[in-house]
């Protein structure tokens, strides 16, 4: 009780704008992005204040690949369609995926560690650092519209509950709980739109020229 009492206006209007965003991400919805802009920049400050740069991180470039991910979204095709589709990461794709949560994750946990031993006491270097990692991968993907963005949001959801706790965001820690439920309703509904997509690519390939 006495961390939701000490819970600031600006953190209320940060989590209340991050769940709408991601109920809109299930749905997909191209307007998660700019509400999902106003839960990221109010992030940054929260995150920087708090020591966790692991995090504040994850905000600016949530920020970046926003604009990046509302231009693509938005893209249409010759006949007024959407040009991206929810759709499956090939084998190569997912060795990508990891490589690169491996390498942001390396490069981040260097980096708060070497803030913790002279700047920033308080960090916690591998929880922030996975959280930060997995958030990376899970954003990428999401721009993409590939249903495995959805993996990498529940682990970062799920990682992110205690870190918040720890320092204090105890409002935050309950939105990263709806946020983990909001990513499994998800991966569920975009499963079944991606499955419904290649059954249907499959259905036409194999269909006779002439009926």
């Amino acid at each position: 009780m006495d961390g939701l009492k000490a819970t600031s206006l600006l953190e209320y209007i940060a989590v209340f704008s991050g769940i709408i965003s991601v109920w809109l991400s299930r749905a997909e919805h191209v307007w998660l992005y700019p509400i999902g802009l106003i839960n990221t920049v109010i992030y940054i400050y929260l995150s920087i204040h708090g020591q966790l740069y692991g995090e504040a991180s994850v905000n600016l470039y949530y920020t970046i690949m926003s604009i990046w991910g509302w231009w693509l979204w938005t893209r249409k095709t010759a006949d007024s369609k959407p040009e991206l589709r929810i759709r499956f990461s090939n084998g190569r794709e997912w060795l990508g995926q990891i490589l690169f949560f491996g390498i942001f994750y390396a490069i981040l946990y260097v980096a708060l560690s070497y803030l913790k031993k002279d700047f920033a006491p308080g960090a916690i270097p591998w929880a922030d650092a996975f959280a930060a990692s997995t958030a990376y991968t899970g954003m990428w993907l999401m721009a993409r519209k590939k249903v495995e963005s959805w993996w990498w949001w529940i682990a970062t959801d799920a990682a992110s509950i205690p870190l918040y706790t720890v320092k204090g965001y105890v409002f935050s820690s309950f939105q990263f709980l709806v946020f983990t439920i909001l990513a499994i309703l998800g991966l569920i509904r975009w499963w079944k739109k991606a499955k419904a997509q290649k059954n249907q690519e499959l259905n036409q390939s194999t269909s006779p020229i002439f009926s």
